[in-house]
C-alpha cells in the first residue's frame, strides 16, 4: 500500500503544485473564506467523495471509507490568509491587494486535497475511515477549529495528525517533538488613564505616555525576574498608541501584547503578575487603569505515542534526509484543540526555499515556500493515516 499511495502522490505532484498557486493568488481572510471553501467543497464533489461544508462556520470535512473495518483517521489542513500585503516577484503572487498567504495554509489545502483524491482512489483496498478536516480561521482567535469540534468533525475518530510547512527549516527535514511542540498565544491590553495638560506644565499632569513607558520596561522584568529559568515565556509589546498634538501630554496610552508559554501553571501566572505589576506602577504614578486579557489557543502538545509512530513513518519517506526532535517554537496554532479531544501529533515539514540568499520569516510579505516539500508532507501524512490501521 506504500508503495502505491507515493506513486500516486507524485503522479499528482505537479496538480498539488498547481491547486497551491491557484489559492496562493486567490486569499481569503479569516472567517471569510467563503470562496476557498466553495472550492474545497466542490474538489471533492466532482470526485464523488462525501463532503460537507459550513462545518462550525467556514470550515469543510470529507470522508473516504474503507472496505475493511479500522481506525477512523483525521487529517487537517487549515485555509486563511493574512492580512498582508505580497511583496514577492512570484507569478502567482496574490491577485487581493492587502492579503497573502504567508503562512503556507496555500499548501496545506493542497497537500490534502491531492491527498483525499489518492485515498479516494485506494478506498476499496483500505481499512477504516479517513475524515479530511479542512478548517478556516487559524490566524485569527478564536480560530475555526473550536467551532468545527463542536460542529462534531471529531466525532469517531481515534487518531489525528497534522503537519505545518516551516520555512525557517532546510528541505528535506522532519521535526517532531513529544510534549508541547508551540505555544499557548494570549493577547492583552492595558488602558493607562493619566491627566492631561499643557506641554509645558507637566508638573499639573499624570502624563500617560511616561507612565506607559515605564510599565513597558517594569513588564519585562516578569519573565527575567519572575518565571524560573527552566519554563518559557514571551512578554511583547507590539503596540503602543497615545494619539495628540505634539504640545498636549496625554491623558490616557493604550499597550496592546502578547504572551506566549506552554505550562499553564506558568500562563496563569504571567496573567496575573501583569495586573500587580500595572498596578503597582499606575499606584505610583497616581492613575488608574483598565487590563484585559484574552486567553488565545493553548499550548500544542503532542501525544508520546503517536509522535514516535510518526516518526517511523517519516523515516520511510526517501525524500527525507532527515528526521529530528526539533525545539518547541513560540507561534500559536489552533491545532491544540484537536489534541485536547483525540490523540496525535502536529509535527514540521521543512519548506526552506532553494537558491534563496535570504530566508523570510513567515508572516512576512516576502515569504515563500519550497513547493518540493508538499510532497513530503503528504507522504508522511498519507502514510500514517495507513499505518494507523
Amino acid at each position: 500500500m506504500k508503495q502505491q499511495l507515493f506513486e500516486r502522490l507524485e503522479k499528482y505532484n505537479n496538480e498539488m503544485i498547481e491547486i497551491r498557486r491557484y489559492l496562493h493568488q486567490n486569499p481569503e481572510l479569516s472567517f471569510k473564506e467563503f470562496k476557498t471553501a466553495a472550492y474545497i467543497e466542490n474538489f471533492y464533489k466532482q470526485l464523488g467523495v462525501e463532503v460537507k461544508s459550513g462545518v462550525g462556520g467556514n470550515g469543510v470535512v470529507a470522508k473516504i471509507k474503507g472496505r475493511k473495518p479500522g481506525k477512523t483517521v483525521a487529517l487537517r489542513a487549515d485555509f486563511d490568509a493574512l492580512p498582508i500585503h505580497e511583496e514577492t516577484n512570484l507569478p502567482f503572487r496574490s491577485l487581493v491587494p492587502g492579503v497573502m498567504h504567508a503562512c503556507g495554509h496555500d499548501g496545506h489545502t493542497a497537500i490534502l486535497l491531492i491527498l483525499g483524491k489518492v485515498l479516494h482512489e485506494m478506498r476499496n483496498g483500505l481499512a477504516g475511515e479517513y475524515v479530511l478536516i479542512h478548517q478556516h480561521a487559524e490566524e485569527y482567535a478564536p480560530g475555526g477549529a473550536i467551532a468545527m469540534i463542536e460542529a462534531g468533525c471529531l466525532d469517531g475518530v481515534d487518531v489525528i495528525y497534522g503537519t505545518h510547512l516551516w520555512a525557517d527549516t532546510p528541505y528535506g527535514t522532519v521535526e517532531y517533538r513529544k510534549g508541547p511542540i508551540m505555544a499557548a498565544a494570549d493577547r492583552f491590553e492595558i488602558t493607562i488613564k493619566g491627566y492631561g495638560g499643557h506641554g509645558a506644565q507637566p508638573h499639573k499632569t499624570k502624563d500617560a505616555i511616561v507612565i506607559g513607558a515605564q510599565l513597558i520596561m517594569n513588564l519585562q522584568q516578569i519573565v527575567s525576574r519572575k518565571v524560573d529559568p527552566i519554563d518559557s515565556a514571551v512578554l511583547s509589546i507590539g503596540s503602543f498608541i497615545s494619539d495628540n498634538a505634539f504640545n498636549v501630554i496625554a491623558d490616557r496610552a493604550t499597550l496592546i501584547g502578547t504572551v506566549r508559554t506552554f505550562s499553564e501553571d506558568v500562563r496563569g501566572f504571567m496573567e496575573d503578575e501583569i495586573e500587580r505589576v500595572i498596578k503597582g506602577t499606575c499606584l505610583a504614578a497616581g492613575c488608574q487603569y483598565e487590563y484585559n486579557y484574552d486567553r488565545g489557543y493553548p499550548a500544542v502538545v503532542n501525544h508520546e505515542k503517536e509522535t514516535d509512530f510518526l516518526v517511523t513513518c517519516a523515516k520511510e519517506v526517501t525524500e527525507i534526509d532527515t528526521v529530528a526532535e526539533g525545539k518547541p517554537q513560540m507561534g500559536g496554532e489552533d491545532f491544540a484543540y484537536y489534541l485536547q479531544h483525540v490523540n496525535g501529533t502536529f509535527f514540521f515539514t521543512g519548506a526552506k526555499p532553494d537558491n534563496v540568499e535570504k530566508t523570510y520569516p513567515h508572516h512576512h510579505p516576502k515569504f515563500d515556500i519550497n513547493e518540493k516539500s508538499l510532497l513530503i508532507a503528504a507522504k508522511t501524512l498519507g502514510l500514517a493515516a495507513l499505518n494507523s490501521q
